[in-house]
């Protein structure tokens, strides 16, 4: 990997040049925490959800109510995603964590003396969810700078926390509910969550050797350092690939939050319907790592950004496919289907972003894509349950959700042809173009010096010769 730094943040922890990624060492404990991080992230919304039936019954309050936590805990996690980029490239990741960690596990010891719904949603929901984001886009930046090589295989197997996290969490939470009340419960999840501290702890910065060190230092100490880098925008790849993870996202989150409800609607039992998340949650444990394993061999690494557009389109028939089932087993072929889809997605789509935008960009450019996402993250499922009020069909709601997915490929694969690959092919073109440069000004720095040896001889000739003269 070409070493690059990273605007802003402290030298050690920017990539620095002559650092190398290890793609193992070191490496694998900062994936371990990368893959306890992405779990919490992604899982804990969902998880707080089964202690909604006694916050109904304390607060006095409607079920639409209680799921705002969940709400504002995904919109802390993608709407900040700016902040993180500056506080990353201001005081680096480690640090960044550690404070995320403990704003995480404050939140939710807070929420268990809450009297108020409010409370819960300033706790639960703002503080919890600003501390997981502190944590989430950090972790992921460390990842991609310790793997190359093997980056698309460990965005995988750190994508497969999520499913598993989820699948560890709710029962988990279940228990202490029963065991504890959702006061009780809350104050133990907090004290879960400060395990991302240590998982901060585990982000050890790279460190340059000290030739390289000793090199760098004078630059450092003048050149001015951005925060955030907004000239990510004037990247042609970067503004494609936003525009279709956002259009991505409204249909992409629609069928795991309405498809026990589509089940229920059939006649089918509760436990019965709530097996269909286990279900899509276990083949996705699976498809990520095993989607990540195959985008990094030889052949397959530099086409990442169609394999990709594949499973979006995948994903999005899958939902269209999906929403004419009319049983049971037809809904547990669509989450099997839609958990390998679902994974694909889960462990490509950092991978492309680092992909298109670089090294040196990334932290600025996955900020402002969580951003950007935040906001299709509020308008997909409330849009969706707009539609069911007004049709009563889940039908139709799958099949937008879908129809979203499907065009978010069609954007991604056009712009992939007019715009990205003509970026790459300028970047060959110039490199070509340099090299060749530098190739010539090679051969004129030859042939001055044979030049200049060949005058040098001819003095030391013509010396000899009238010294000879003399000496006659």
């Amino acid at each position: 990997m070409k070493s690059e730094s990273i605007m802003g943040g402290a030298v050690v922890d920017n990539g620095p040049p002559g650092v190398k990624a290890p793609d193992g060492g070191w490496g694998w404990a900062v994936l371990a925490g990368c893959f306890i991080i992405t779990g919490f992230s992604y899982a804990f919304p969902k998880a707080v959800s089964v202690f909604f039936k006694e916050l109904i019954g304390e607060f006095d309050v409607g079920y639409s109510d209680t799921a705002w936590i969940s709400s504002i805990l995904l919109a802390m996690l993608y709407g900040t995603g700016p902040l993180c980029s500056v506080l990353v490239n201001r005081f680096g990741c480690r640090p960044v964590m550690m404070v995320g960690g403990l704003f995480a596990s404050l939140g939710m010891i807070l929420a268990s003396f809450a009297t108020s719904i409010i409370h819960i949603y300033l706790s639960a929901g703002v503080i919890t969810g600003l501390g997981l984001a502190l944590n989430f886009q950090p972790s992921l930046i460390m990842l991609n700078r310790y793997f190359n090589v093997k980056r698309p295989l460990a965005n995988g197997l750190a994508a497969a926390g999520s499913p598993v996290a989820l699948c560890c969490l709710s029962p988990l939470g279940q228990f202490l509910q029963y065991q504890y009340g959702w006061r009780g419960g809350f104050l133990i999840l907090g004290g879960i969550l400060l395990n991302c501290c240590v998982c901060g702890a585990l982000m050890r910065p790279l460190l340059p050797d000290k030739k390289h060190q000793a090199a760098e230092q004078p630059k450092d100490t003048h050149s001015k350092r951005k925060l955030i880098d907004f000239s990510v925008f004037r990247d042609r790849g970067f503004v494609i690939y936003t525009l279709a993870a956002s259009i991505m996202v409204l249909g992409l989150f629609v069928p795991p939050v309405f498809v026990v409800n589509y089940a229920k609607s059939l006649g089918y039992e509760d436990t019965k319907s709530a097996l269909l998340l286990t279900i899509l949650g276990f083949v996705d444990m699976f498809a990520r790592p095993a989607s990540g394993l195959i985008t990094g061999m030889k052949w397959a690494r530099p086409r990442s950004v169609y394999l990709l557009c594949f499973a979006i389109v995948f994903n999005g028939c899958t939902d269209i496919i999906g929403s004419q089932a009319s049983n049971y087993p037809g809904l547990v072929v669509f989450c099997i289907f839609f958990g390998i889809s679902y994974g694909m997605v889960g462990a490509l789509q950092f991978e492309v972003l680092m992909a298109i935008v670089g090294t040196e960009k990334f932290p600025s450019a996955i900020g402002l894509v969580l951003l950007v996402e935040a906001i299709a993250v509020l308008i997909g499922p409330p849009g969706a349950g707009h539609l069911l009020d007004a049709t009563h069909q889940y039908m139709y709601i799958f099949l937008l959700a879908g129809c979203e997915v499907v065009l978010s490929a069609f954007v991604l694969t056009l712009g992939n042809f007019l715009c990205i690959r003509r970026k790459q092919n300028e970047r060959k073109t110039t490199k070509s173009t340099e090299e060749e440069g530098l190739s010539q000004e090679g051969q004129r720095d030859q042939d001055n010096k044979e030049e200049a040896n060949g005058q040098a001889g001819e003095m030391i000739i013509l010396k000899e010769l009238g010294n000879e003269d003399t000496q006659l």
